[in-house]
């Protein structure tokens, strides 16, 4: 590539992406706000490198986190050197390290031919090490023991550290387990994704030699995201860099928000204090977003203490003020959600695509979807799974389905060894061919398992036990209500207490979303004092029916604001923002405030165009009610970028003309319409009565069913 090619590669940068792109050697740090076009100075300046001779492709090492990432930045390179790129070290750390070991592995001892465990693989590892001690793997989830073993491998941590700073049994058991672990994975010949790294550093401090040739193969080093790397992460990183220092990281200390993976946001911070000599560059000119949306994200972060100062700004319009609109409950904040979103669409022409809702956990979702099948929105929920699709969900109502339907084989299969009670695969075999022998259904034998020839004592043990569980809360059904025996069988059945033995945030996350599904409970007894639980459960059947239609290409986006990191929508809603809620109460206790707010500035600088705050008054979150102020992040808005709604002048909004009902009293249904409904299809309308009852005969197979319009949405197509 001659000089007039090379000038080409910065043609279309601005003045601060330039300096960066063709800074000399040396360490460099470009503090990329959101919306600057960090990776486009990243590509641009390995491809800078390469064209003026400053190195050649093969001693150039890019890191990133992603392989998608990965897979960007290589296209990107290619594109703008051509096929050289693809000889290129560009990868993911854990790629660059397997990459490295596979030459290397033998002075480690291991074969150049080791084995990477997956997750699965990992975990089940964990699980023979356990029970090989001794240990009860009800008491020491394996997933549980095992994210400890990898925050420690993450901080570079090895068994004999570790059991030497143990303080309590737990870790204890993960010391004893650890040691085991790592000694199977050595004498399998494997290695797990966190071994790729912290094995790599051990390499490099034991043979320098080995880091020496590194150092001289990989002369310019660049990171993408450093604000997201690890103890490991960053060691390594300072180890290849440190001979020549020709290291460049790129990244943003106020989009630091995964502390809980290990992130260390001190490693982009104190980089000056590694490289006192290093360039600092700050991209700050924003491509995303409105001057309003910026400033209001900027007055958010600027409370923050430790962070780097820089401010964003744009060239375009300011845009629309931020909204904050106050609601009485979560209800009226659905409400409210689906009303706007059909307003936008109808009224300003923006499509359910460039329309997304975040919030601060999973459990926040359960209301706002409910409310967006009424309406016949359609939706989709990026990074989860839709609420009545999530595992936990589906066993709780499974465990409910067998109480009010002992017969439910269905429903036995998927609990009877959920949470974990040695009821194995054949086990439910054998059982299942004595059940079909007796003429029984599955719960009916597992009562008298006793009679089964072929049963181990334990199993039979457990399926007795199981049985008389059911049994129980079969009885109990009668007398309490939904909520509380939910509450009852998440205790008694264990499943509960195996999610909390795990100690992860996965674990916690699963847990509230139990804790939600108690709350949706508690809402049917309140519509319907004295509901059973078959009325509890088939008003939910037809949630989860319809969650099982495909959605549409076009369709508004649900997340967490920890998914949303890295992607823009024209429009954006951050609801539950509540002091408790957002910021979390965790993150409260743990006096870790910084780090929610950084996530707040991350949320609103998803928004291109328009930036909703939504707040309730009272929330019921987790089976609980709760009465919490406006979360701090609303204070500190500029007054002047703001507009706010009270409760009391936000009104749900009627259906559009064509809209799925919400439905009072009938919602203006006639005998004889023509309908659509999300699940069922096309039909008349037979009959209308107070209370939001409708009666339609559809079309396919002739049935006519009563609907509740609060719980079925239907579309009007036609008056009849």
């Amino acid at each position: 590539m001659n000089v007039a090619d090379s000038e080409k590669l910065l043609a279309d940068l601005n003045p601060q992406q330039r300096q960066a792109v063709t800074c000399p050697g040396g360490p460099l740090l470009v503090l990329a706000g959101a919306g600057s076009g960090k990776t486009r100075v990243l590509t641009h300046r390995v491809a800078w490198l390469v064209a003026t001779g400053a190195a050649r492709p093969h001693e150039l090492l890019a890191i990133t986190f992603t392989n998608k990432a990965a897979n960007e930045m290589k296209e990107r390179i290619e594109t703008l050197l051509g096929p050289v790129a693809r000889t290129m070290w560009i990868s993911t750390f854990h790629a660059a390290c397997a990459r490295i070991l596979r030459r290397e592995a033998p002075l480690l001892g291991y074969e150049s031919n080791f084995t990477i465990y997956d997750a699965a693989d990992q975990v089940r590892l964990v699980r023979r090490c356990l029970k090989q001690l001794d240990y009860d793997v009800n008491r020491f989830p394996p997933k549980g023991v095992h994210a400890v073993i990898s925050a420690a491998k993450n901080r570079l941590v090895g068994p004999e550290d570790f059991a030497e700073a143990v303080d309590g049994f737990f870790e204890e058991t993960v010391a004893r387990t650890y040691e085991r672990y790592q000694k199977q994975l050595y004498a399998n010949n494997a290695m797990d994704f966190d071994d790729l790294v912290m094995l790599t550093v051990q390499l490099f401090e034991r043979f320098p030699e080995r880091l020496e040739h590194y150092r001289q193969s990989f002369r310019h080093v660049l990171v993408d995201e450093y604000q997201d790397t690890n103890h490991a992460q960053y060691r390594l990183v300072n180890q290849l860099a440190g001979g020549h220092r020709n290291v460049c990281v790129v990244g943003d200390d106020d989009q630091s928000i995964y502390s809980w993976r290990g992130a260390d946001i001190r490693n982009i911070l104190d980089f000056e204090q590694d490289y006192p000599e290093a360039t600092v560059i700050k991209l700050e000119q924003n491509y995303r977003s409105t001057q309003t949306i910026l400033d209001a994200a900027n007055s958010v972060v600027d409370n923050n203490r430790g962070r780097k100062q820089k401010r964003l700004w744009t060239d375009a319009h300011a845009g629309d003020p931020v909204q904050v609109v106050e609601l009485e409950d979560e209800h009226a904040e659905a409400r409210f959600l689906a009303g706007e979103i059909v307003r936008l669409q109808e009224q300003h022409g923006y499509t359910p695509s460039q329309i997304a809702v975040f919030y601060r956990v999973n459990a926040q979702s359960r209301v706002i979807e409910d409310m967006l099948v009424r309406y016949g929105i359609q939706y989709r929920v990026v990074g989860g799974t839709r609420f009545y699709e999530r595992a936990e969900i589906k066993d709780a109502l499974a465990y409910l389905l067998l109480v009010d339907n002992p017969a439910d084989d269905v429903s036995f299969r998927r609990v009877v060894n959920a949470p974990k009670r040695g009821i194995g695969a054949a086990t439910v075999a054998t059982l299942e061919e004595a059940a079909a022998t007796e003429g029984q259904h599955l719960l009916e034998a597992a009562a008298h398992a006793g009679d089964i020839p072929g049963l181990r004592p334990q199993a039979v043990k457990a399926l007795k036990s199981f049985a008389a569980l059911i049994e129980g809360l079969r009885e109990k059904s009668e007398s309490l209500p939904v909520a509380e025996l939910l509450e009852e069988m998440l205790e008694a059945s264990g499943y509960l207490a195996a999610l909390a033995a795990e100690r992860t945030i996965e674990a916690e996350g699963r847990m509230e979303n139990l804790e939600e599904l108690v709350g949706v409970a508690t809402e049917f007894e309140q519509r319907v004092p004295g509901g059973s639980l078959g009325g509890f459960l088939q008003e939910i059947s037809l949630y989860t029916d319809v969650d099982k239609l495909e959605a549409a290409e076009e369709s508004v986006t649900l997340m967490t604001i920890h998914n949303a990191k890295g992607l823009e929508f024209p429009v954006v809603f951050i609801a539950g923002a509540e002091e408790g809620v957002f910021p979390h109460s965790r993150a409260l206790d743990e006096q870790n405030l910084e780090e929610e707010r950084r996530l707040c500035y991350v949320g609103m600088t998803r928004a291109m165009k328009r930036l909703y705050f939504t707040y309730a008054e009272t929330r019921n979150l987790y089976g609980s009610r709760h009465y919490n102020m406006a979360s701090r992040f609303i204070d500190e808005l500029p007054p002047e970028l703001v507009e706010k709604h009270a409760a009391a002048s936000v009104r749900s909004p009627a259906p559009l003309p064509g809209a799925f009902s919400r439905g009072e009293a009938g919602a203006g249904f006639e005998t004889g319409d023509r309908v659509l409904h999300a699940h069922f299809g096309e039909g008349t309308v037979t009959a209308v009565a107070s209370g939001g009852m409708v009666t339609v005969r559809f079309d396919e197979g002739g049935d006519e069913r009563t609907l509740l319009l609060e719980y079925a949405p239907l579309k009007r197509l036609r008056r009849g």
